[in-house]
């Protein structure tokens, strides 16, 4: 038998059985940043983009991506989501992205925070690529989770 919750007694992959957990209210936000220059910032501000409104557009992609989270991380189980909110903090050379998801059930919603964020960065990338490919995607992180048997979590530097 091994060790790895995700392992079965033959060493293949399994989805862990979350049956015997409480149910109870999960959080999770995450974080992320898209660097590019100044020009690209501007032209999304400005509504310059001739793809459309850059932010809206993203923000719905990242909504999309948090509830098909388990569809593209293996071993991440299907979450009913109560609640999902998508930021973006527009800087001089960047744009920070934060998403926050709620539910209420067995397993948290680390996963689907983590991935709003980068499809929204990614929407992002993907609507100014024609302006600048250059773009750089980085600190894509969880910062907050509350709920479960684990308990609460805060991002320390």
């Amino acid at each position: 038998m091994s060790d790895f919750t995700h392992i079965n007694s033959q060493g293949r992959a399994k989805m862990v059985d979350v049956s015997e957990k409480d149910i109870t209210v999960r959080t999770a936000s995450a974080v992320g940043t898209i660097y590019m220059a100044e020009s690209t910032v501007e032209m999304i501000k400005s509504g310059g983009v001739k793809k459309g409104d850059v932010l809206s557009v993203a923000q719905v992609a990242g909504i999309m991506a948090a509830k098909q989270t388990s569809n593209i991380i293996p071993m991440c189980h299907p979450i009913i989501t109560t609640g999902i909110d998508i930021s973006f903090t527009i800087n001089k050379a960047s744009i920070d992205i934060k998403s926050t998801v709620k539910c209420k059930g067995e397993t948290g919603v680390e996963m689907e925070a983590l991935t709003a964020v980068s499809a929204a960065a990614l929407t992002i990338y993907d609507m100014c690529k024609a302006l600048q490919k250059d773009m750089t995607i980085g600190k894509i992180r969880l910062v907050e989770k509350t709920g479960g048997k684990s308990g609460d979590y805060k991002w320390q530097k």
